[in-house]
């Protein structure tokens, strides 16, 4: 028996919605997969039926619902995240010489699940369960960019600015979250507070899905250079050990 394709569809839909920070009405659903609009909304009613979809009563347009991102949190254990990446975790400190974090999303916020202090003889807080803002961090930036969490109620509570560089519009918000999609990893650098920086990028699991990032912080003057750019060393760090921590959960591409 082969596949089933309304399936396939409403696959290919949700998708299509955890792709990209915004909410999509049906016209745009329908064009970007090829389907006809009909066959498009009736998919579209099927998974809002179950809570996988939501409508926006005001604009009609569709994001992903309560149900799917609870699955989505849900399927893989936060323990299992951490028990994978506890080593990757250590040597990535260990070559950046910076300060590792884990995070993964919980009610609006990002959630420190692992920390790895910076090796060096400093004073250091420990981070574990500390809870970030998602749009001031890079290990937020992350989660938000890649469908981890939803953008929208981020939106609908208002953008808490910390710095005179919090991005602090839903515009600058999004041109953000479309350029880390397209280059794969997110900085914040001054976002939060003034001095720090961090560089993140995304864990994936089976099947491709971002469940967690990983990322260092530090002082600005050590994460990024003179004109304020993250080091591409410190970058390529990053995302190998993302990709390190992907490859042991299972994930087949990054």
């Amino acid at each position: 028996m082969g596949p089933i394709q309304s399936i396939e569809r409403a696959a290919a839909i949700l998708r299509l919605l955890a792709g990209g920070p915004r909410r999509l009405g049906l016209g745009e659903v329908a064009a970007a997969l090829g389907l006809a609009k009909g066959t498009t909304h009736g998919i579209l009613r099927t998974l809002q039926h179950v809570d996988f979809v939501e409508q926006d009563a005001s604009t009609g347009k569709y994001q992903l619902g309560a149900a799917l991102l609870h699955l989505g949190t849900s399927y893989l254990d936060v323990n299992e995240l951490r028990s994978r990446s506890i080593n990757w975790a250590d040597a990535l400190a260990a070559r950046s010489g910076e300060a590792v974090r884990l995070g993964t999303p919980l009610e609006g916020k990002v959630l420190i699940v692992h920390h790895v202090f910076r090796p060096d003889d400093t004073l250091q807080t420990l981070d574990v369960g500390a809870l970030l803002p998602l749009h001031a961090s890079s290990l937020g930036k992350v989660l938000l960019a890649f469908g981890t969490t939803p953008v929208e109620p981020l939106l609908d509570a208002g953008l808490e600015t910390y710095t005179r560089h919090t991005l602090a519009t839903p515009e600058d918000l999004a041109q953000a979250l479309t350029e880390i999609q397209e280059i794969g990893w997110a900085a914040s650098v001054q976002e939060m507070i003034m001095g720090d920086a961090g560089v993140a990028a995304p864990i994936r699991g089976h099947g491709g899905l971002v469940v967690g990032a990983i990322g260092v912080s530090g002082a600005v003057e050590r994460i990024c250079d003179t004109q304020g750019r993250p080091r591409p060393a410190l970058v390529t760090l990053v995302r190998d050990a993302a990709r390190a921590v992907s490859r042991d959960l299972g994930a087949a591409r990054w």
